[in-house]
C-alpha cells in the first residue's frame, strides 16, 4: 500500500497570490496542485505552468479539463508543455463537463451525457495516438502521455476511467433527477461503494494498478461534529445531505477534530480505496492540519 496523496484545487488567487498559494501549499505537505477548467476561472494549463515555476516537489494536475472545450491536439500541446516545464510533474485530468450554462456561454453544443462520454473516450484515444503514435508529437521529444485521471460519478464515465485511466477521480456529484443541468446531488456512502465496485469490476486485471481519488467538497474542523454536521445538513438541504448522519457518513465531507478526520480518511481508504484526497482552495488550511496526523497513522501501519 502506498502513502496517501493530498491535492489542493485552485484558489481564487491569481498572479502573485497564486504563486504564493502554490509555494505555501507545497510547504504544508500537499502532494498535488490542481486547476479546474471552468469558464470564468483562469486557464488551467497557464496556472499550472506558473505553479511549476515556483515549486519543486508537488505534482501538477487538471482536476479536470473539460474534454468538450478542446480539440485533442490542443490539450496534448498544453499538457506536453507543462510537463516539460515542470520536469515531468504533470497529471492530466479529463472529464466531460456538467455546467450547461458554460457551454451556452461559449457557443459550444450541449450534448447528452452518453454522447459526451463517447467523445471523451475518442479524445483519450487521440491523445494516446498523439503522444505515442507515428504522427506529429505535441512537442518535440514528447514521447509519453502524462498520467491520466478521468473524473466523474456516472456509471459510464467511471467505467471509462476503469478501462483507460491511471487515476479514477470520484467526484460524488450526480445530476438531480427532474432538475435542470447543473442541479447536483452529493452521493451517499452506499452509492459510492457501488461505484467503486463497478470500477473494480470493469478494470479487471488492471484494478490493482489504479489509484482512486476522492474530491472532498468541505473540510470542517470542530470539537462538536454532531452539531456541525447538523448545521451543514440544514445549510445544504436538497443536495443529498438531509441529516447529520448523512453528512458524517459522506466520504465527500470531512467533519470532526483533526484526529477524527484523519481516522475517517484511513477508514475510507480501507472501505473505498481512496488514497488520493483532493479538496478545494477554501479548505486548504483545514486539510493541511490533518496531513501530519495521517502521516503518523501511516507510519504506525508501516507505510512510508
Amino acid at each position: 500500500m502506498t502513502k496517501f496523496r493530498f491535492g489542493i484545487n485552485y484558489s481564487d488567487a491569481t498572479g502573485d497570490g497564486w504563486t504564493g498559494f502554490c509555494r505555501t501549499s507545497e510547504e504544508m505537505g500537499f502532494d498535488v496542485i490542481l486547476a479546474p477548467d471552468h469558464l470564468g476561472a483562469p486557464a488551467p494549463f497557464a496556472m499550472l505552468a506558473a505553479a511549476a515555476a515556483v515549486t519543486t516537489r508537488t505534482r501538477l494536475g487538471t482536476y479536470v479539463a473539460n474534454n468538450e472545450f478542446w480539440n485533442p491536439a490542443m490539450p496534448a500541446r498544453e499538457a506536453a508543455t507543462v510537463d516539460r516545464l515542470s520536469g515531468g510533474r504533470l497529471e492530466l485530468g479529463l472529464g466531460c463537463g456538467y455546467m450547461r450554462s458554460e457551454f451556452e456561454s461559449a457557443g459550444i453544443p450541449w450534448r447528452g451525457h452518453p454522447e459526451r462520454v463517447d467523445r471523451l473516450e475518442r479524445g483519450i484515444t487521440e491523445l494516446d495516438r498523439l503522444f505515442t503514435g507515428d504522427g506529429p508529437r505535441p512537442l518535440p521529444g514528447a514521447d509519453r502521455r502524462p498520467p491520466l485521471l478521468v473524473g466523474g460519478h456516472g456509471e459510464r464515465i467511471l467505467a471509462l476511467a476503469a478501462e483507460r485511466a491511471d487515476i479514477v477521480g470520484f467526484s460524488g456529484l450526480r445530476q438531480r433527477r427532474a432538475a435542470g443541468p447543473g442541479a447536483l446531488v452529493v452521493a451517499g456512502a452506499e452509492e459510492t461503494l457501488r461505484r467503486v465496485e463497478l470500477v473494480r469490476r470493469r478494470a479487471g486485471a488492471r484494478a490493482g494498478s489504479l489509484e482512486f481519488s476522492v474530491l472532498v467538497h468541505a473540510v470542517l474542523i470542530t470539537d462538536d461534529a454532531e452539531r456541525t454536521a447538523a448545521e451543514t445538513a440544514e445549510k445544504y438541504a436538497g443536495v443529498g445531505l438531509e441529516t447529520a448522519r448523512d453528512v458524517l457518513d459522506s466520504p465527500y465531507i470531512l467533519v470532526g477534530t483533526v484526529d477524527e478526520i484523519a481516522a475517517e480518511l484511513v477508514a475510507d481508504r480501507d472501505r473505498f480505496g481512496f488514497g488520493y484526497v483532493a479538496t478545494h482552495g477554501p479548505f486548504r488550511d483545514a486539510l493541511a492540519r490533518v496531513i501530519p496526523r495521517v502521516r503518523e497513522l501511516e507510519a504506525a501501519r508501516g507505510i512510508s
